[in-house]
């Protein structure tokens, strides 16, 4: 079977899965954004369906006025003896802390703190301890990937923090993982930064504790020598077997928004590559160390992938999410519209505006729909990146109080930019986004108007980790702003190939 990369697309990056009663397990990073850690099911490592969060109530993490990309980084999902464990870091608090479960369709525990800084945590099981694992300082300052043994019921130490490998020598040694494949311990991490240079390499030992040697040909993968290639940045992995034997990387990576132009804004998404083990104990990944847009593996099913959303066959509580510490009375979601009361929290603002959004997952996409204002506020769709950097489409209260008018606002670099205002006929207009690889385009259409009217565009390239810097992607969003209340109704997005 073929299957295509990446095989769950948009803003999920740090990819970890677990293997647990027939179905495989996955999380990934999600920053500012709540709930925390979207959590996904699949039965074949190539459709994954999203089934909800793990951090959903507002205690078990804080994310009260962080900047974009700040919060929580990394996860880490694992499965013993009948429970399911994720641990993660809030890098802005810069605690380590993991959750657990027995029902992973259920609530996760509050959460459960471990006295090891650095990033990127992960957990390793055997003959019932608990091993903790993160990128920083051992207790005596030295750096690198830094393991100790924990209680797993109270997360105390139960060791000294030790340094037991500090990389190949590529900077930013990261997403270090453990796991036991016969006699041997492999040490599984990433290098290069989480960009064009990133790269998978590991090391094996047969102690738990080390000496770890690194594998002769690292980086076992990476697509930072493919040029002009689509795909880049493949790294931070994690290694799973199937049940048939077979051995996988789900690693991050991303889409460049053309083969000449080093600019993303989809995010860093999740992409699978086939790992062969050699008479010499080493793995090797991929086609010649690199991630492909498609392998054939075995397997007799079928990729599906959706193509059109709608508050009818979406779930709020799954597909969406909401920024920081959302105020619940603000928001009225059913499965026919949504009811945004606005605030005088800006989109600029490192706090909670009333805002709700789909992550952008294709470069090519026409989004629309209608939107009714009440108050003197504004209420309609941004295209956001982060504070910075957002393109917002709306319809306000003109400024004599006697009309509506429809606005294109872009924000770059702090840039706050007006770029048209058309006065609307009334309370009520359609609005639209449509996108390709290059750039947005925003409309609106009265409801009597026979074809839509264009407000302007704007590029792509803006919208990027290049020019944004940060660890998200492009996020499709409903908002409300001010002493207002917008209501959305036939909400339609539709990707195309």
């Amino acid at each position: 079977m073929i299957f295509k990369n990446p095989v769950v697309k948009g803003f999920y990056p740090d990819p970890s899965v677990c293997f647990a009663n027939g179905k495989y397990y996955m999380v990934c990073s999600s920053f500012q954004y709540f709930p925390g850690v979207p959590l996904f099911e699949s039965e074949d490592l190539v459709n994954w369906n999203q089934i909800g969060y793990v951090l959903t109530r507002p205690e078990q993490v804080m994310l009260d006025k962080i900047v974009s990309s700040g919060g929580v980084f990394a996860p880490t999902i694992r499965y013993n003896a009948g429970r399911f464990y994720v641990t993660t870091t809030n890098d802005t608090t810069g605690q380590n802390f993991f959750v657990w479960t027995d029902d992973i369709y259920g609530e996760w525990s509050d959460p459960v703190y471990v006295d090891q800084g650095g990033v990127d945590p992960s957990l390793y099981f055997e003959k019932g301890r608990c091993y903790f694992m993160s990128n920083g300082e051992d207790d005596n300052g030295v750096g690198g990937a830094v393991q100790c043994e924990i209680d797993v019921k109270t997360g105390k130490k139960l060791s000294e923090s030790k340094c037991i490998w500090q990389g190949s020598g590529g900077r930013f040694l990261e997403g270090p993982h453990l796991y036991k494949i016969g006699k041997w311990y492999y040490l599984m991490a990433a290098e290069g930064g989480t960009e064009y240079g990133h790269m998978i390499t590991c090391a094996r030992s047969r102690s738990l504790w080390g000496r770890y040697s690194r594998n002769p040909n690292n980086p076992v993968l990476s697509n930072r020598n493919k040029s002009p290639y689509i795909i880049q940045g493949i790294g931070h992995g994690d290694l799973i077997q199937d049940p048939n034997g077979n051995w996988f990387i789900l690693s991050l990576g991303f889409r460049q928004i053309h083969l000449w132009m080093p600019f993303h804004n989809l995010g860093r998404e999740v992409f699978l590559t086939p790992v062969k083990f050699g008479e010499d104990g080493w793995f090797t990944a991929g086609a010649d160390g690199t991630t492909e847009e498609t392998f054939e593996i075995d397997g007799d099913f079928r990729q599906t992938e959706k193509k059109k959303y709608s508050f009818e066959n979406t779930k709020w509580n799954v597909d969406w999410c909401f920024m920081r510490r959302p105020d619940p009375k603000k928001y009225e979601l059913t499965d026919s519209k949504a009811v945004l009361t606005g605030t005088d929290i800006t989109l600029e603002d490192t706090d909670s505006p009333t805002f709700v959004a789909l992550r952008q997952k294709e470069f090519n996409f026409s989004m629309s729909a209608d939107v009714k204002l009440e108050g003197t506020g504004e209420a309609g769709f941004t295209v956001y990146m982060c504070e910075n950097e957002h393109y917002d489409v709306s319809l306000r209260k003109s400024e004599d109080g006697e009309g509506y008018e429809a606005v294109l606002k872009l924000n770059i670099g702090g840039i706050k930019h007006i770029q048209k205002v058309l006065p609307a006929k009334s309370d009520k207009v359609r609005l639209t986004v449509s996108s390709d690889n290059f750039s947005y385009t925003f409309s609106f259409r009265n409801e009597d108007d026979a074809v839509p009217t264009q407000l302007g565009y704007g590029y792509t390239k803006y919208l990027t980790s290049e020019v944004s810097g940060g660890y998200t992607g492009v996020m499709l969003g409903l908002y409300a702003i001010g002493e207002c209340q917008g209501e959305f109704t036939a909400f339609d997005l539709e990707y195309r190939s």
